[in-house]
């Protein structure tokens, strides 16, 4: 499994990833699942990926070669983040329907979600997913983030923290402890963290950070969440005096 999240702020974008692969509890591997594109000055793109490991790497593989070998589409040519999203939808639903056909895969699950996220020119900076289907969606305005993989724990921090005026170091924070809560609660996610922050407007590759799991920031932030949470638990209103029991 893994955990991916990103997070549109009105002057950022935060992506956050995890980078451990499962396949079965005695092959556990590390991957990346964040890739950054793009042309300075015009465009920039991070993906993010869930899914089977196999088709997410062919996907990548054939962005950047239909870049290189400059192809009418790719992601160098399309005109808007919507469109990058098409593309890297109908990409997915080719490498997965390969994959599907080979008589050497019977049973096999190539379905892959994304994450795409950027800008081009002057257009706004945007994120989608990107469903196995190949259809994609937008963030909601009042909760401007998007997960992928397993979204379940990390969600309610940031429903909570995230909107968008929220300043980029909290954003990155937030991104981080979310992951924290989901590394805590389900072992096929784990590190090393990787996240990268895009100042919206900059068409620049963004600031990029590598946690392993003994960095010793990511212990800190690690700690000192459990306390408070501890403290805050600890600090709730006593519950008030037993009534009577209810008739029946």
């Amino acid at each position: 499994m893994t955990y991916c999240v990103a997070i549109k702020t009105n002057n950022h974008l935060v992506f956050a990833s995890d980078s451990r692969t499962n396949a079965g509890a005695d092959h556990l591997n590390i991957y990346s699942k964040m890739f950054s594109l793009g042309i300075p000055g015009e465009r920039q793109f991070v993906i993010l990926s869930a899914g089977n490991l196999a088709t997410t790497q062919d996907v990548i593989t054939q962005i950047n070669r239909e870049i290189k070998e400059s192809t009418e589409v790719n992601l160098n040519t399309v005109k808007y983040m919507s469109e990058a999203a098409d593309y890297l939808g109908n990409l997915s639903v080719i490498v997965q329907n390969k994959h599907n056909h080979s008589p050497m895969n019977a049973g096999f699950n190539a379905e892959a979600t994304f994450i795409i996220g950027g800008q081009i020119g002057d257009e706004p900076a945007e994120i989608f997913m990107v469903y196995p289907q190949g259809n994609h969606i937008s963030c909601p305005e009042r909760t401007p983030f998007l997960q992928i993989g397993e979204v379940k724990y990390g969600k309610p921090l940031l429903d909570r923290v995230i909107h968008e005026n929220t300043p980029e170091n909290d954003a990155i924070r937030a991104a981080m402890v979310s992951m924290d809560s989901t590394m805590r609660s389900n072992a096929t996610v784990g590190p090393p963290i990787e996240i990268t922050s895009y100042t919206i407007g900059s068409l620049a590759q963004g600031d990029y950070w590598l946690f392993t799991r003994n960095d010793k920031y990511l212990r800190s932030l690690r700690r000192s969440w459990a306390d408070k949470l501890l403290e805050a638990f600890a600090e709730l209103p006593d519950l008030p005096d037993r009534g009577e029991a209810p008739l029946s």
